[in-house]
């Protein structure tokens, strides 16, 4: 079990897929929910009251945006520790939710197990490397890695298909293969599970807590 209960908040405006994730989120030991809202407005008010450790935020919301509201909270306190949720996987969005100081950028179609993962790592203080490349360590120390490659070596860590890395990245199963022919070159390794180990070894690769195995 955590050593600590991880307070969270979840803000979206289907009271549908509220209540699934609410419902999934009790069941995980040292997972406390304290508060729920369906718009921007009493997201940012419940925020200043209750001061979760881990803010789930909607990107569609209706009146105030949820990069607004990652916005409007980080000017309340730097610390705030927010999650993009979103069913966008476009680079300009996710991006745009990173500036506005997210601590990771999670689509609504990812895996529970993923999900509970990065809520972990987000209230360590961590960058969730599954659903962003802003954990990516200093270029003198991606041992050759493109910008791209790295990426690819966080999705692998995380166990996931070439299929799946493809959708994440909007790039082909075939580029994602090549990626990680690549990756497996560039780090001598013989296999992905070789790499992602060999990628923990040299500290390109967090330490987030993960439930699925690398193939």
């Amino acid at each position: 079990m955590p050593e600590r209960t991880i307070s969270m908040m979840l803000v979206d405006d289907h009271p549908l897929f509220r209540s699934g994730v609410i419902a999934a989120l009790k069941r995980v030991d040292g997972f406390s929910l304290v508060a729920e809202a369906s718009d921007g407005e009493s997201a940012i008010g419940l925020w200043r009251e209750i001061r979760p450790d881990v803010t789930l935020v909607d990107i569609a919301l209706p009146g105030i945006s949820g990069i607004e509201v990652i916005q409007k909270v980080q000017a309340i306190d730097r610390k705030a520790r927010l999650l993009a949720l979103s069913s966008a996987g476009d680079p300009e969005t996710r991006a745009a939710a990173l500036r506005a100081g997210a601590a990771g950028y999670i689509l609504k179609t990812v895996r529970f197990e993923d999900l509970v993962a990065a809520i972990r790592s987000t209230a360590e203080g961590l960058r969730s490397s599954r659903f962003t490349a802003a954990t990516q360590p200093r270029r003198d120390n991606l041992a050759g890695l493109t910008a791209r490659e790295f990426e690819v070596l966080q999705l692998l860590r995380l166990g996931m298909q070439y299929e799946e890395i493809a959708d994440e990245l909007t790039i082909t199963a075939r580029t994602a293969r090549k990626h990680a022919t690549n990756i497996k070159e560039k780090l001598n390794a013989a296999n992905v599970a070789e790499a992602v180990a060999i990628g923990f070894e040299r500290g390109l690769l967090s330490t987030i807590p993960h439930h699925r195995r690398p193939h």
